[in-house]
């Protein structure tokens, strides 16, 4: 291993310290990640109408289902990554990125074509109320429109990453995010534009974010720069990415899909039930953040470490992100207890909305903490390359269990509060199944 590379990676020094060090810029990244949508809702929310934020809330399982089949296959080219650097294997790790650039530019084209055919018969199949549907539809269209920056941006940013580097990703996002912000502004309360203000705004900011991370990577000297000319398909490579990386693609739309029809159940409760699950969902998006930034370190450690045959440090690793993690979720979820209303309320104040909204965070309130076993489990397993584990096991309890548990529940009782606690029945169940496969089954190489 070559010993100049010591604060780049995840494999020397103090486990916490790299872990916690790693996922703080990520945590920070995601925070403002969050923000762009988060931005959109409150602006459209108290600038233009209570339609206008159902309209922006009501879209996001449907972007959240194109999106994060590519994030599922960006989440395989970064253990891919990940484990060629850890084990110092250059000319695969070079093979590696210009095979993972070639597949985002495919992926771009396919989910654009996708997006805007299927924006108005999936509003329709999932039954947007009809004061909500012209402006969901007009944010999705234009949204999808200018998706390929999206997907440019987040596999740029995972090769970062995957090599050690959770900083410069986090500088770009913040300028992007400032960007998206003063744009809304401009577009919806100057302007008058509306939601399709806010999306145009979004399109803008992350074709920045896109075009920053392309100026590192294209203009870097080392081994992992990015070279237009070399932008191929190497099949093996690319079968590796997608061995790894496909089950997580499916069973990220696959979940989003059954939030989708989720959503179908919530829209049944009208506009202000709606507005209050938009105004929820986003406050719930700041909670995953430290979840999704200690899932993403630790599976670039738990990658890196198996590349680098540091099989001691993987199980170690793991117990101290699932702490590190209880502690931030616990925390969270004591604030809201206590102000969930008033946060709620930033969004739209009026009374419907905000008792809508308390009733689906009171329910996710009960049982964050049983999370961080989902998610840093679900990152360990996919660092060390078995990331089709983490989808039967989400697959089933997040699509298919969370199905049948709302059959059922809204055959016995018309109250939204139990339409909600479909999430959490079906987290603790997942967690019980994670931790079973983790202490039980061998998934080390090295065992």
């Amino acid at each position: 291993m070559d010993q100049s590379r010591k604060s780049t990676d995840l494999i020397y020094g103090s486990i916490a310290k790299s872990i916690f060090w790693f996922s703080i810029p990520l945590l920070i990244g995601n925070l403002f990640q969050q923000l762009y949508n988060t931005v959109d809702a409150y602006v459209v929310g108290n600038y233009v109408s209570k339609q206008a934020l159902a309209a922006v809330g009501a879209s996001s399982p449907i972007t959240n289902m194109l999106i994060g089949f590519f994030m599922g296959l960006a989440t395989g080219a970064g253990v891919v990554i990940a484990q060629y650097y850890g084990a110092n294997d250059k000319k695969r790790l070079k093979q590696s990125i210009h095979s993972s650039a070639a597949l985002t530019l495919v992926m771009a084209i396919f989910l654009t074509i996708l997006g805007v055919l299927l924006t108005n018969p999936l509003l329709h199949l999932i039954g947007i109320p009809a004061d909500v549907f012209p402006e969901s539809s007009t944010y999705l269209t234009i949204y999808f429109g200018g998706i390929t920056f999206a997907l440019i941006y987040n596999m740029g940013a995972g090769v970062l990453r995957a090599i050690g580097d959770s900083k410069r990703p986090l500088y770009f996002l913040v300028v992007a995010c400032l960007t998206n912000i003063v744009l809304d502004l401009l577009f919806v309360r100057v302007f008058h534009m509306g939601v399709a203000g806010a999306a145009i705004a979004t399109d803008i900011s992350q074709a920045l974010s896109a075009l920053l991370v392309c100026i590192v990577l294209m203009k870097s000297d080392e081994v992992y720069a990015l070279k237009v000319k070399d932008i191929r398909f190497h099949l093996p490579i690319l079968k590796r990415i997608i061995t790894i990386g496909l089950p997580t693609a499916l069973q990220q739309s696959i979940v989003s899909l059954s939030n989708v029809v989720v959503q179908s159940y919530v829209n049944a409760f009208g506009s202000d039930v709606v507005a209050g699950y938009s105004a929820t969902i986003r406050i719930d998006g700041f909670v995953n953040l430290p979840l999704q930034s200690f899932n993403m370190a630790i599976t670039t450690f738990v990658g890196q470490n198996i590349g680098a045959k540091r099989f001691d440090r993987v199980k170690r690793g793991s117990k101290i992100a699932l702490w590190m993690t209880f502690a931030v979720v616990g925390a969270m979820a004591i604030f809201l207890f206590f102000f969930g209303k008033n946060v709620i309320s930033i969004f739209n104040s009026d009374p419907a909305v905000v008792e809508a909204g308390w009733k689906m965070l009171f329910a996710f309130i009960t049982c964050y903490i049983v999370l961080p076993i989902v998610q840093i489990y679900n990152g360990v397993l996919r660092g060390a390359g078995k990331s089709s584990i983490p989808m039967y096991i989400m697959v089933f309890n997040f699509v298919i269990l969370r199905q049948i548990y709302l059959a059922i529940i809204t055959s016995i009782t018309n109250d939204v509060f139990f339409v909600f606690f479909g999430w959490p029945v079906t987290w603790i169940s997942a967690a019980i199944m994670f931790m079973i496969y983790y202490h039980k089954v061998k998934w080390l190489p090295e065992q």
